[in-house]
Protein backbone atom coordinates (compact mmCIF):
# COMPACT_ATOMS: atom_id res chain seq x y z
CA UNK A 1 0.00 0.00 0.00
CA UNK A 2 2.42 2.02 0.81
CA UNK A 3 4.38 1.71 -2.52
CA UNK A 4 1.85 2.60 -4.30
CA UNK A 5 0.84 5.42 -2.55
CA UNK A 6 4.41 6.69 -2.98
CA UNK A 7 4.28 6.66 -6.66
CA UNK A 8 0.73 8.28 -6.82
CA UNK A 9 2.35 11.14 -4.95
CA UNK A 10 5.45 11.18 -6.27
CA UNK A 11 5.47 10.40 -10.21
CA UNK A 12 9.34 10.33 -10.65
CA UNK A 13 8.97 10.23 -14.83
CA UNK A 14 6.89 13.44 -14.94
CA UNK A 15 8.95 16.11 -16.97
CA UNK A 16 10.75 18.53 -14.16
CA UNK A 17 11.54 16.09 -11.58
CA UNK A 18 14.23 14.75 -13.85
CA UNK A 19 15.06 16.86 -16.78
CA UNK A 20 18.16 15.16 -19.26
CA UNK A 21 21.25 16.18 -18.49
CA UNK A 22 22.98 19.68 -20.50
CA UNK A 23 25.48 19.00 -22.78
CA UNK A 24 29.03 18.94 -21.03
CA UNK A 25 30.27 22.20 -23.66
CA UNK A 26 27.06 24.31 -22.02
CA UNK A 27 27.80 23.17 -18.95
CA UNK A 28 31.36 24.17 -19.27
CA UNK A 29 30.19 27.73 -20.57
CA UNK A 30 28.33 28.16 -17.57
CA UNK A 31 31.11 27.55 -15.27
CA UNK A 32 32.82 30.52 -16.99
CA UNK A 33 29.75 32.20 -16.78
CA UNK A 34 28.66 32.49 -19.99
CA UNK A 35 25.29 34.43 -19.88
CA UNK A 36 23.43 32.51 -22.47
CA UNK A 37 25.03 29.32 -21.23
CA UNK A 38 23.03 29.86 -17.91
CA UNK A 39 20.14 30.83 -19.70
CA UNK A 40 19.98 27.54 -21.73
CA UNK A 41 20.79 25.89 -17.02
CA UNK A 42 17.66 27.79 -15.93
CA UNK A 43 15.26 26.77 -18.61
CA UNK A 44 16.25 22.81 -17.90
CA UNK A 45 16.48 23.21 -14.56
CA UNK A 46 13.64 25.50 -13.29
CA UNK A 47 10.78 22.71 -13.35
CA UNK A 48 12.55 20.92 -11.21
CA UNK A 49 13.42 23.43 -8.65
CA UNK A 50 10.02 24.26 -8.58
CA UNK A 51 8.80 21.65 -7.89
CA UNK A 52 11.05 21.28 -5.04
CA UNK A 53 10.51 24.79 -3.34
CA UNK A 54 6.59 24.76 -3.73
CA UNK A 55 6.19 21.10 -1.97
CA UNK A 56 8.23 22.77 0.50
CA UNK A 57 7.13 25.91 1.23
CA UNK A 58 3.83 26.15 -0.64
CA UNK A 59 2.88 28.49 -3.69
CA UNK A 60 2.67 32.30 -4.14
CA UNK A 61 5.81 35.05 -4.17
CA UNK A 62 7.75 33.18 -1.50
CA UNK A 63 8.80 30.31 -4.20
CA UNK A 64 9.27 32.95 -6.98
CA UNK A 65 11.88 34.63 -5.05
CA UNK A 66 13.61 31.29 -3.81
CA UNK A 67 13.96 30.04 -7.31
CA UNK A 68 15.18 33.26 -8.95
CA UNK A 69 18.03 33.14 -6.23
CA UNK A 70 18.64 29.67 -6.02
CA UNK A 71 19.56 30.37 -9.84
CA UNK A 72 21.08 33.73 -8.65
CA UNK A 73 23.59 31.45 -6.34
CA UNK A 74 23.90 28.77 -8.89
CA UNK A 75 25.44 31.57 -11.03
CA UNK A 76 27.73 32.85 -8.58
CA UNK A 77 28.84 29.82 -7.45
CA UNK A 78 29.25 28.22 -11.44
CA UNK A 79 32.98 29.21 -11.09
CA UNK A 80 34.07 26.40 -8.00
CA UNK A 81 31.55 23.52 -9.65
CA UNK A 82 33.61 20.67 -10.68
CA UNK A 83 31.92 19.43 -13.75
CA UNK A 84 34.13 15.70 -13.13
CA UNK A 85 33.45 15.69 -9.88
CA UNK A 86 30.77 13.02 -8.14
CA UNK A 87 27.48 15.71 -8.40
CA UNK A 88 25.57 15.94 -11.05
CA UNK A 89 24.43 19.82 -11.81
CA UNK A 90 20.80 18.56 -11.05
CA UNK A 91 21.74 17.42 -7.48
CA UNK A 92 23.59 19.91 -7.03
CA UNK A 93 20.84 22.88 -7.43
CA UNK A 94 18.30 21.03 -5.87
CA UNK A 95 21.23 21.20 -2.43
CA UNK A 96 21.06 25.13 -3.13
CA UNK A 97 17.16 25.19 -3.26
CA UNK A 98 16.78 23.03 -0.46
CA UNK A 99 19.39 24.58 1.38
CA UNK A 100 17.54 28.38 0.41
CA UNK A 101 13.77 26.76 1.71
CA UNK A 102 15.00 25.77 5.28
CA UNK A 103 16.04 28.62 5.71
CA UNK A 104 12.60 30.35 4.97
CA UNK A 105 10.74 27.84 6.81
CA UNK A 106 13.12 28.88 9.77
CA UNK A 107 12.54 32.67 9.20
CA UNK A 108 8.35 32.36 8.56
CA UNK A 109 5.78 29.79 8.89
CA UNK A 110 4.65 29.32 5.44
CA UNK A 111 1.81 27.06 4.24
CA UNK A 112 2.57 23.70 3.09
CA UNK A 113 1.18 22.30 -0.31
CA UNK A 114 0.59 18.51 -0.95
CA UNK A 115 3.60 16.28 -1.42
CA UNK A 116 0.98 14.76 -4.71
CA UNK A 117 0.54 16.04 -7.90
CA UNK A 118 -2.80 16.93 -8.11
CA UNK A 119 -2.60 17.52 -12.05
CA UNK A 120 -1.86 13.82 -12.87
CA UNK A 121 -3.92 12.70 -15.82
CA UNK A 122 -2.65 8.97 -16.35
CA UNK A 123 -4.49 7.38 -18.93
CA UNK A 124 -7.03 4.87 -18.56
CA UNK A 125 -7.81 6.43 -15.23
CA UNK A 126 -11.57 5.70 -15.07
CA UNK A 127 -13.99 8.34 -12.91
CA UNK A 128 -13.75 5.30 -9.44
CA UNK A 129 -10.05 5.49 -9.99
CA UNK A 130 -9.54 9.11 -10.72
CA UNK A 131 -11.58 9.56 -7.10
CA UNK A 132 -9.41 7.37 -5.11
CA UNK A 133 -6.43 8.66 -6.00
CA UNK A 134 -7.73 12.45 -5.38
CA UNK A 135 -8.59 11.02 -1.81
CA UNK A 136 -5.12 9.27 -1.45
CA UNK A 137 -3.36 12.72 -2.61
CA UNK A 138 -5.72 14.28 0.09
CA UNK A 139 -4.59 11.81 2.35
CA UNK A 140 -0.95 12.05 1.54
CA UNK A 141 -0.89 16.13 1.61
CA UNK A 142 -2.40 15.62 5.30
CA UNK A 143 0.24 13.06 6.50
CA UNK A 144 3.05 15.36 5.44
CA UNK A 145 2.18 17.93 6.92
CA UNK A 146 2.82 16.22 10.16
CA UNK A 147 6.75 15.85 9.29
CA UNK A 148 9.36 18.27 10.56
CA UNK A 149 10.94 19.90 8.26
CA UNK A 150 13.96 18.28 8.12
CA UNK A 151 12.30 14.79 7.30
CA UNK A 152 9.91 16.52 5.03
CA UNK A 153 12.89 17.89 3.50
CA UNK A 154 14.30 14.17 2.82
CA UNK A 155 11.14 12.51 1.88
CA UNK A 156 10.84 15.08 -1.19
CA UNK A 157 14.47 14.81 -2.19
CA UNK A 158 14.23 10.68 -2.20
CA UNK A 159 10.67 10.16 -3.71
CA UNK A 160 10.48 13.46 -5.83
CA UNK A 161 13.92 13.70 -6.93
CA UNK A 162 15.51 10.12 -6.43
CA UNK A 163 18.47 11.49 -4.39
CA UNK A 164 20.67 8.96 -3.03
CA UNK A 165 21.08 8.50 0.79
CA UNK A 166 24.45 10.11 0.38
CA UNK A 167 23.48 13.02 -1.75
CA UNK A 168 20.45 13.60 1.00
CA UNK A 169 23.08 14.06 3.37
CA UNK A 170 24.98 16.35 1.14
CA UNK A 171 21.87 18.97 0.53
CA UNK A 172 20.96 18.89 4.06
CA UNK A 173 24.09 19.28 5.45
CA UNK A 174 24.32 16.62 7.93
CA UNK A 175 26.04 12.75 8.45
CA UNK A 176 24.65 10.07 6.07
CA UNK A 177 23.16 7.87 8.75
CA UNK A 178 21.36 10.93 9.91
CA UNK A 179 20.19 11.39 6.59
CA UNK A 180 19.10 7.54 6.77
CA UNK A 181 17.08 8.07 9.99
CA UNK A 182 15.51 11.18 8.94
CA UNK A 183 14.44 9.15 5.46
CA UNK A 184 13.05 6.23 7.66
CA UNK A 185 11.64 8.69 9.99
CA UNK A 186 9.46 9.82 7.45
CA UNK A 187 8.42 7.08 5.76
CA UNK A 188 7.50 5.61 8.93
CA UNK A 189 5.13 8.55 9.97
CA UNK A 190 3.80 8.62 5.95
CA UNK A 191 2.63 4.73 6.36
CA UNK A 192 1.38 5.35 10.19
CA UNK A 193 -1.22 8.14 9.25
CA UNK A 194 -1.83 5.94 5.66
CA UNK A 195 -3.03 3.12 7.60
CA UNK A 196 -5.05 5.37 9.84
CA UNK A 197 -6.87 7.30 7.15
CA UNK A 198 -7.54 4.49 5.27
CA UNK A 199 -8.36 1.92 8.33
CA UNK A 200 -11.91 0.35 7.16
CA UNK A 201 -13.96 -0.16 10.01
Amino acid sequence: MMAVAMTVAFPRSREGSHPAPLDASVLARCRAQDPMAFRAFVVRYERMVFALLSRMLGHGTEVEDLAQETFVRAYRAFPDFDLDGPAKPSTWLLTIATRLALDARKKKKLDQTPLDDSNDSSTGSTPEIALERRELGRAIAEAAKTLPDDQRAALVLAELHGLSILEIADALEIPENTAKTRLFRAREKMREALKSEWRTP
